[in-house]
């Protein structure tokens, strides 16, 4: 970010490596911290939560509306993330409102698009100024180029139009979320966005179905596979002996060539072309065409597409990992991967039990991984601040985040202490979403994943490798007509290249015409403000 100079690139890798103990200490005690914000609407915003999954135990001091909460006019929120809506979204959204009737005096209607709309509905609700108020956002989903077209309130300006709703509604998340999530998260100063409390580092690599690689004695090799390359003569034969199976399922964003596998760091949004590697040490920017692992790449998955291991619809298909798994015909997907990614997918899925991960690249940290999953505030929001003090319970009150998580105790599942148990309606709330929404660490944790997963989440920081980049976001604004052309051209390409669906020599077409219109200008851009954060 520019006007972070000062920070220092070093000073805020160290606090990327210490993040999670911050994270851990901060929500494993699992209990926000009390405020008492000058305004009676912000002293309902910062309950305390509680190890009970009861409501009225979770915020004895809230199990009758507050003379605070009261004090607020009934407002009705409206929360968009990406995924599946499930069969039980209005049965878990009546006691969430039950909840939020008390604590805020709001209402939730949670507006889930299916991934392969999410691009393009959100652009056009952006472009045409439809009111929302939480939208879900991250830097590899183009929030750099939606805080420039104005679609995002600033969170902590003290001078804007709604004051500092960090500091006025947001105090538990000031208080839990450790500080290099905000620091890195920030676009010239200030912050358009509230990260999820989550892990740090990225890992790219594949979950597969364990049960079927265990079936076909392919389970050792695939827990050695080193290279993508490595995977051709397993993939090969789950293709001849499961022939009813997509041996590797790939879409747009979710593939080899994706910033998570080939380790690309963008430098903020992942839209707009130029990156160094996030896995090397070099500061100059250039464009993915002049990496040789990006040729290489494209050149395992044409062959893999075209000896029919991957989806034949990778280019254009609407479904996500999950998605795909949860049909029962996908052996492997490729994944952003942390600790227990595997039981997690699995239980979203209703594949408990089935699924193992593999890890394939360095361990990393990126600005990109701060902003990485955020919520943001929509300049059209009705109510700021009511969006601002549901963000904040998101991050401290155990109780709603593990309900809009997981859904309703004894329904969707069974509990006992930290630790949970599906039962036979838990498919029908299987939003796959607690990356997105407040903080993890205090959500439950599932019989099937490890009962220590935190403690691993602090281990898994630990000894990655930090991008020569750490803590610098690129500002768009001084290219943004090349930016605007550059991403149409990308849509026209990208789905079918990276997902192997057309040959590789397309790319130098692709390329010649990024550089026709305007990609020298970007490039050079990005290079000159990335040399002014490091003081070069």
């Amino acid at each position: 970010m520019l006007g972070q100079n000062k920070l220092g690139k070093s000073a805020l890798a160290l606090a990327a490596l210490s993040v999670v103990l911050a994270g851990c200490g901060g929500n494993n005690n699992n209990k926000g911290a009390d405020s008492s914000p000058s305004s009676s609407a912000s002293a309902s915003a910062s309950p305390s939560a509680s190890d009970s999954a009861s409501p009225s135990e979770s915020a004895s001091a809230s199990a009758s509306p507050s003379s605070s909460a009261s004090d607020l006019k009934e407002y009705k929120l409206s929360l968009y993330i990406p995924g599946t809506p499930p069969k039980d979204e209005a049965k878990v959204e009546a006691e969430i409102n039950k909840y939020l009737k008390e604590k805020i005096n709001a209402t939730l209607d949670i507006n889930l698009i299916d991934w392969g709309q999410w691009d393009n509905k959100m652009n056009l609700a952006i472009a045409s100024r439809d009111p929302m108020d939480i939208i879900f956002t991250a830097g590899w989903n183009g929030h750099p180029t939606n805080v420039a077209k104005g679609a995002f309130l600033p969170l902590n300006d003290p001078k804007g139009k709604y004051g500092n709703l960090l500091e006025q509604y947001g105090q538990d998340i000031l208080s839990t979320l450790p500080e290099a999530f905000l620091k890195g998260a920030k676009i010239n100063g200030f912050n358009y966005g509230v990260p999820t409390n989550k892990e740090l580092a990225e890992q790219g690599g594949i979950i597969f179905r364990k049960d079927i690689a265990d079936e076909l004695g392919l389970t050792d090799k695939l827990m050695a596979v080193k290279s993508i390359a490595d995977l051709e003569p397993i993939l090969a034969e789950v293709k001849a002996k499961k022939p009813d199976f997509i041996p590797l399922f790939l879409r747009d964003g979710d593939n080899f060539n994706a910033h998570y596998f080939a380790k690309y760091d963008y430098l903020g949004d992942t839209t707009i072309e130029g990156v160094i590697l996030k896995d090397g040490d070099d500061t100059t920017v250039v464009p993915r065409f002049e990496q040789p692992r990006y040729k290489e790449t494209l050149n395992v998955t044409r062959d893999f597409f075209k000896k029919g291991y991957i989806n034949k619809d990778a280019a254009v298909t609407q479904l996500s990992g999950n998605d795909a798994l949860k049909k029962g015909n996908v052996f492997m997907i490729t994944s952003a991967l942390k600790p227990g990614k595997d039981a997690e997918t699995a239980n979203s899925t209703g594949l408990a039990g089935k699924l193992t991960q593999v890890a394939m690249t360095a361990k990393t940290v990126a600005t990109s991984d701060t902003a990485g999953s955020m919520l943001a505030i929509s300049t059209t929001s009705g109510d700021p601040a009511r969006a601002m003090m549901f963000i904040n319970l998101l991050h401290s009150d155990k109780y709603l985040n593990n309900l809009i998580n997981f859904g309703i105790e004894g329904d969707h599942y069974t509990r006992n202490g930290e630790i949970i148990t599906p039962t036979a309606n838990t498919g029908n709330y299987a939003i796959g979403a607690n990356w997105m929404l407040g903080s993890q660490f205090l959500n439950y944790v599932w019989n099937t994943e490890a009962p220590d997963k935190w403690e691993q989440f602090k281990a898994f920081n630990e000894g990655a490798h930090n991008s020569p980049a750490l803590g610098f976001t690129f500002n768009a604004d001084p290219v943004k007509s090349q930016v605007s052309v550059e991403s149409n051209i990308r849509k026209q390409y990208d789905p079918g290249i990276d997902t192997g669906s057309i040959d590789p020599s397309k790319a130098d077409e692709y390329y010649k015409k990024l550089k026709s219109n305007g990609l020298d200008a970007i490039i050079a851009e990005k290079q000159k403000q990335l040399n002014a954060f490091l003081g070069k």
